[in-house]
C-alpha cells in the first residue's frame, strides 16, 4: 500500500524509475496494495489493486493487522531505528521484523519514520526475536531489538 504516498506520484514519476518499474512488471501478474494515501491502482500502469493479496501463507497488506500472525509483510508504520554508540546517535529507516511480520520502510521523500520503539508498534512483535533491518548506504544491516534506541 502507498506505493506512491501520493494519487499522482505515478504520473510524476521520473521516466528512468517508469522504465525500470516496467521492467520488472513485464511478463508478471502485478498486484497493487491499496493504501491510504494512493487507495486506487496508478491509471497509466498496469496491474490489479487489491485490499490484500495471500501468496500461501504470506499475505501482503497496507496496515499490519495486530493480530497474531505467522506471515504478514505491511508497510504503513514506516519504521525507523535508533542506534546509539560511542556518544554518537545513527537514525535510519528499516524492515523491521521478528520473524512472523515484517514491515517495511518507506523510500520516498514524502515520508518520514516512525521509531520501532513507538507505541504504535505494541503487540505487532515479539520483541524478543524483533530485528531491525538497517539501511545503509552500501549494505542493509542486521541489529537486535535490544539494541535499538527510542527516539
Amino acid at each position: 500500500g502507498d506505493s506512491f504516498h501520493d494519487g499522482e506520484g505515478a504520473a510524476a514519476m521520473p521516466a528512468l524509475f517508469r522504465e525500470a518499474l516496467q521492467d520488472l512488471m513485464r511478463g508478471r501478474d502485478w498486484f497493487w496494495v491499496a493504501g491510504n494515501h494512493d487507495p486506487a491502482p496508478p491509471a497509466d500502469l498496469p496491474g490489479n489493486s487489491v485490499e490484500e493479496i495471500a501468496l500461501g501463507s504470506l499475505v501482503f497488506r497496507h496496515e499490519p493487522s495486530g493480530s497474531r500472525v505467522l506471515g504478514e509483510v505491511a508497510g504503513h508504520l514506516h519504521p525507523g531505528a535508533r542506534l546509539v554508540k560511542s556518544g554518537r546517535s545513527v537514525r535510519r529507516p528499516c524492515f523491521a521484523s521478528d520473524g512472523r511480520r515484517m514491515i517495511m520502510p518507506a523510500f520516498g521523500a514524502y515520508t518520514g519514520m516512525l521509531n520501532v520503539l513507538d507505541r504504535a508498534y505494541a503487540g505487532l512483535f515479539d520483541q524478543t526475536s524483533l530485528f531491525a533491518y538497517m539501511l545503509g548506504l552500501k549494505r542493509v544491516y542486521r541489529i537486535a531489538g535490544a539494541a535499538l534506541r527510542p527516539g
